[in-house]
């Protein structure tokens, strides 16, 4: 068992990075939080393009901008650090920019832009994690992971309440919130690259030694796309479901989406502590388990009906929050552990191009589905998921060896 770590404040800064990189991932998360959410409305009442058409784009941006991660993953194990965050950062900047410049109906432009914001915001994750696993190690490196999260669910929660209250301005304070989300880029850019971070490359083993070969993780992997699902399921399928299925009002995904912002934002880094007992790919399968069972909770409140089933639904939201934390504070801190030194960077960029296919598919699957019934949704997900979650517990490295910080052998804890 390994020895659980105490949350200390400072620790937990220093250990993410410091204090100047803490403010700029929450100046970039106040940013993303003012224009991602409402991306769409942009294109559909600043640019007047279609719905479909301007859904068409974003996808095409997302899809699109995964290619860059084996770039990012070469460019992580030369040893850069703050270098590739702050460079995630800047490509946004030139897509609000592009985005600014976009006369109406120039769908091309607009998909332009949507692709330099998918390449930073596909980058980021992997640059990010690259940092941490720089600065701390062991628990330590979870726990400031899962703070990270945490800082980043705030400011996105910020950023989108308060592009809600602007959004009265009509056209022009979206193009305002464009404007500020640029410049918050920028400014985050800057604090993120004066950390000054770099790691020394490890060096090649000499003529005849074993090279560190990429984690291959197939079940991981695969295993992330479909659990990667949860994070839509509050912003695309719940409100989806509410809506044309229950006719229940709309402030009710207002309190899904804002009760899971909260939840994250409190529980993420307590809850990743209170589980370093245990080792994180158990705590990653037991996450698959308890989103297991709030898919299932989600088909037994829809059968209530229109009265009793919406709020049975925000209700089990939490069941699959607290799935969501589990989630998020194990997996991204397995493929950290798992990876060698020398191929960190393209370990957890193959980690990212999992995880940004499962969320750019996930709409399009779970559109799909809801269209058949709550059994036809509810239960894809539920078996997907607990399949997902059994591939990930028996999963063994190759020779039955996990490789873990700086080449070693990873403790019993990986």
């Amino acid at each position: 068992m390994a020895t659980t770590t105490k949350i200390r404040p400072r620790a937990l800064v220093r250990a993410s990075g410091g204090p100047r990189y803490a403010v700029a991932l929450a100046v970039d998360a106040l940013g993303t939080g003012l224009l991602r959410p409402f991306l769409l409305l942009y294109g559909v009442t600043v640019l007047r393009l279609s719905a479909p058409v301007t859904g068409t784009a974003m996808t095409a941006g997302v899809v699109a901008g995964l290619v860059c991660m084996p770039a990012v993953g070469r460019w992580l194990d030369r040893g850069a650090r703050s270098t590739v965050v702050a460079a995630s950062m800047l490509v946004r900047v030139v897509g609000v920019a592009l985005l600014l410049a976009t006369p109406a109906g120039h769908v091309w432009l607009f998909a332009t832009a949507a692709l330099f914001l998918a390449v930073g915001n596909q980058a980021w994750p992997a640059a990010h994690a690259a940092l941490v696993a720089t600065v701390a190690h062991g628990r330590d490196r979870d726990a400031a992971l899962a703070g990270g999260r945490a800082l980043r669910n705030a400011g996105l929660g910020a950023g989108a309440l308060l592009a809600t209250v602007c959004l009265a301005g009509g056209t022009s304070a979206l193009r305002a919130l464009a404007a500020v989300t640029g410049l918050a880029y920028l400014a985050a850019a800057a604090l993120a690259w004066s950390v000054h971070l770099h790691a020394h490359p490890v060096a090649a083993p000499a003529e005849g030694g074993e090279a560190a070969p990429v984690p291959r993780m197939r079940a991981l992997l695969a295993a992330n796309v479909v659990y990667v699902f949860c994070l839509n399921v509050p912003e695309i399928a719940l409100p989806l479901v509410l809506v044309t299925q229950l006719h229940a009002s709309p402030v009710w995904s207002a309190v899904v989406f804002v009760a899971n912002t909260v939840l994250v934002v409190t529980l993420q880094v307590p809850v990743t502590v209170l589980m370093s007992r245990f080792s994180r790919r158990t705590v990653l399968a037991l996450a698959g388990v308890v989103l297991t069972a709030s898919y299932l909770g989600f088909l037994a409140a829809t059968s209530l009906g229109p009265g009793w089933g919406a709020p049975a639904v925000a209700a089990v939201s939490v069941i699959c929050t607290i799935g969501e934390i589990g989630y998020a504070g194990s997996a991204t801190a397995l493929v950290t552990a798992l990876a060698p030194a020398r191929v960190l960077g393209r370990t957890l960029a193959r980690f990212e191009l999992s995880t940004g296919f499962g969320l750019a598919v996930s709409p399009a699957v779970i559109t799909a589905l809801a269209p058949h019934g709550p059994a036809a949704l509810w239960g894809s997900l539920a078996a997907a998921t607990l399949l997902s979650a059994s591939a990930v517990g028996t999963e063994k490295e190759a020779g039955g060896r996990r490789p873990g910080d700086h080449g070693h052998r990873a403790r019993a804890d990986a």
